[in-house]
């Protein structure tokens, strides 16, 4: 089956991020919103063809709407890595233009290849030949000394090839003297550098990166863009995704509380110790679950130290939440 990017399909995204967008932390996510689009943390079309596809590509059928994020820089290689992606079932296919790593640039992929608009066009062409979910781009406003009209040539590119939607993030990556750290808040935001591509390609879905923080800001963006994407205010203040499908969809909100969202996703845990894997790789997503309220620092604390050791279930994430009292719980819902 075909699968396209309807009008409300990348309204809100939660962004790729290495180290913490796991299955784990999808599945988490998930369960706050019904609506927001998932991302895979990078993988390579490298390691998708020599190594564990299984552990790689592998996600619980929950996780859906999903796409997975590619990375490289050969058109056959990325082809026959999105092919086998689509075989697992993504929505959609994305191809990371925008990582400013130095591991990744001597992989001669990520970020670097904004100034290899055609290599970049190949790589979509390639891939769009071969699967039939959408294939997107994820990419900075440019790097370096570029110029202004840099994101423009490279857009223009990658649409022809066939690229169904562009993710900007509206920073420059800076290559050389700034770390992927610093490359994520130093350079400056340029918003209006993204409207303005919308505006040169106002048939093609554009999505928002960057700095995003509060659902307003959201809201405003999304009076002149397609979607937006956040990436660490999701992460690390979970509870903000509650309120995305109320805000930004006009439906209800499939949590009550924040409560009521671990108690959801206990079955999910039980089934994964079950299987060996650690409580503190799960409850390692939730640590900010309760950022503001009271209790906050004791449920971080307790799970902190007590969900590493050898053994430690569900027992250990219920003792957590008894740190947070029921009424500051439901101040919070007001």
């Amino acid at each position: 089956m075909t699968k396209t990017i309807d009008e409300l399909s990348h309204r809100f995204c939660v962004a790729p991020m290495m180290d913490w967008t796991d299955r784990h932390c999808r599945v988490f996510h998930r369960l706050l919103s019904r609506r927001a689009r998932l991302y895979t943390e990078m993988v390579t079309a490298a390691a998708i063809m020599h190594g564990d596809r299984q552990r790689l590509l592998g996600f619980d059928a929950q996780e859906h709407p999903l796409a997975v994020q590619l990375g490289g820089s050969e058109p056959v290689m990325l082809a026959e890595a999105a092919v086998i992606a689509a075989d697992f079932d993504y929505d959609e296919i994305n191809l990371n233009i925008g990582c400013p790593s130095e591991r990744v640039q001597n992989g001669a992929f990520g970020a670097c290849l904004m100034r290899e608009p055609d290599l970049v066009a190949d790589c979509v062409a390639a891939m769009k030949a071969r699967v039939r979910v959408p294939v997107t781009v994820k990419c900075r406003i440019g790097v370096d000394e570029q110029e202004p009209e840099a994101l423009s040539i490279f857009a223009g590119r990658v649409i022809a090839a066939g690229a169904d939607l562009l993710i900007v993030h509206a920073r420059k990556a800076w290559l050389k003297g700034l770390s992927p750290r610093e490359n994520r808040s130093v350079p400056p935001l340029d918003y209006a550098r993204v409207r303005a591509l919308k505006n040169e390609y106002p048939n093609v879905p554009i999505v928002l990166n960057g700095g995003l923080i509060e659902i307003g800001q959201m809201q405003a963006e999304l009076e002149h863009l397609d979607g937006v994407m956040v990436g660490r205010a999701a992460y690390q203040d979970p509870a903000i995704l509650m309120t995305v499908d109320s805000a930004l969809f006009g439906e209800p909100a499939p949590m009550s509380s924040r409560h009521a969202a671990l108690e959801a996703f206990m079955p999910y845990i039980e089934a994964r110790l079950a299987e060996g894997v650690s409580l503190s790789s799960m409850t390692r997503h939730v640590l900010g679950l309760y950022n503001g309220l009271p209790g906050a620092r004791a449920f971080r604390r307790h799970l902190a130290t007590e969900a590493v050791k050898p053994g430690a279930g569900l027992d250990v994430l219920r003792a957590a939440m008894n740190f947070v009292p029921e009424h500051a719980i439901a101040e919070a819902a007001e």
